[in-house]
């Protein structure tokens, strides 16, 4: 690799993927096209999105309530639209995942289903440093069933001056719980380091100690390889507005292994996941669907989901697998850009996200010592938007549908003039 302007350009004109940059908006900072590295946080918007939420406009006004059913995509089964494409990014079969609520209220509700803890299987083991929102769905649902958390809760940290939980650490920890451990909810992808923990065996071990496993994958789906059926976990839960481009708050999704659908496990029941063949009978008695739809509470927010269908449409198009040969190589083009900045500056710049492969997605978080915040806000006045999280971290994703190789290298000379 080179750190010059010919070798980035070079690696556009072979990328097979160049076209669908131009797919999305591109924000502006100080009247020029911004380098955008934080689609981690919100993804940027499909320029196919504007069309696909006026078609539901046009079609309210034409049909009104008739749209159900003589919409041009019916809203009665519009999350079925959905079914293929998220099932493909997520290793799953059709019938496991479902779109539907938001990330959290997903969370609880999956929890109502494989948390329900007995006096000595009580315990819920997650990473410490989760996103906030995990660790309070997680404090809450302890609460919810009478436990103390800070019993109920058991927290993995990262071994002293590191930054990353090994796998190591995290199957000796379910072991030595053992059948206390009730449910174990770690983040795919852990949003402050990037680390891309080992589902398949996290999984493994939780079930032979006899617990339940799950992900939140916020920060997985869209950007790393999944394999959630192959890999027995039992649930999972995501937002879609970081790397699926859904908009912001937009409609979440989650994946349930079909070897709980005919299970009778406690759920959260709404209308929506009620068998639909007998949906409209209005019985008071909940039939769950025989799939991940039986965890739906309403019908499909069909302006909410709109954009998120011209999003997946342009993923079929891409395809998950040309998308990761392109992340790899350009999040590794990111990192040699880093380094080389810091070595010939003399920066005291660190990547604490993993640096193989199989342990990291297209994030990096580097620390910057000794500078704080001020470079952050330098590189941003200079055109960059990335993601600044505390203490120390900037967090900076070149997303494969629409980041570039020449982005990378014309960020690394912002990073140089901000600490020249």
């Amino acid at each position: 690799m080179e750190n010059t302007l010919n070798y980035a350009q070079t690696q556009d004109a072979q990328d097979e993927l160049q076209s669908f940059r131009d797919r999305f908006y591109h924000p502006e900072l100080n009247g020029k096209q911004a380098l955008y590295f934080t689609g981690n946080s919100l993804g940027l918007q499909p320029k196919s999105a504007e069309s696909y939420l006026k078609q539901e406009l046009e079609d309210w006004r034409k049909y009104g309530v008739e749209g159900h059913f003589e919409a041009r995509r019916p809203w009665y089964s519009y999350h079925e639209f959905f079914s293929k494409a998220m099932a493909e990014i997520a290793g799953a079969k059709e019938s496991e995942v479902v779109a539907m609520g938001s990330l959290t209220a997903n969370i609880h509700s999956l929890m109502a289903s494989f948390y329900h803890p007995t006096k000595t299987r009580y315990k819920i083991l997650c990473e410490k440093k989760a996103f906030p929102s995990d660790t309070y769905a997680m404090q809450s649902q302890a609460k919810l069933h009478g436990f103390d958390i800070s019993d109920a809760i058991v927290e993995i940290a990262p071994a002293k001056g590191s930054d990353i939980i090994t796998e190591d650490a995290i199957i000796e920890q379910i072991y030595a719980l053992g059948d206390s451990l009730a449910t174990v909810m770690i983040g795919g992808v852990n949003y402050y380091s990037g680390q891309v923990f080992d589902m398949a065996v996290i999984t493994d071990a939780a079930h032979k100690v006899g617990a339940y496993c799950g992900f939140d994958l916020a920060h997985g789906m869209g950007n790393i390889e999944v394999k959630l059926h192959e890999w027995q976990v039992d649930f999972a839960a995501w937002c879609t507005y970081k790397y699926l481009n859904a908009g912001p708050g937009s409609v979440g999704g989650l994946f349930v292994h079909e070897n709980h659908h005919k299970r009778k496990l406690p759920i959260l029941a709404g209308w929506w996941g009620h068998d639909k063949e007998t949906r409209f009978k209005m019985e008071p008695e909940f039939v769950p669907m025989q799939s991940a739809e039986a965890w739906q509470m309403s019908n499909a927010p069909v302006f909410n989901m709109a954009i998120y269908l011209a999003s997946l449409e342009i993923f079929q198009e891409a395809t998950m697998p040309r998308l990761w040969a392109k992340s790899r190589p350009m999040t590794d083009y990111l990192e040699f850009v880093v380094n080389e900045v810091a070595k010939e500056m003399g920066a005291d710049l660190e990547i604490i996200t993993p640096k193989e492969h199989h342990r990291r997605g297209c994030q990096l978080s580097i620390v910057a010592h000794g500078y704080g915040r001020k470079l952050f806000d330098q590189i941003t006045e200079a055109g960059v938007i990335a993601d600044w999280r505390e203490p120390n971290v900037i967090r900076m994703a070149p997303v494969p549908l629409y980041n570039s190789f020449e982005d990378v290298y014309r960020f690394g000379q912002i990073l140089k003039n901000a600490l020249n």
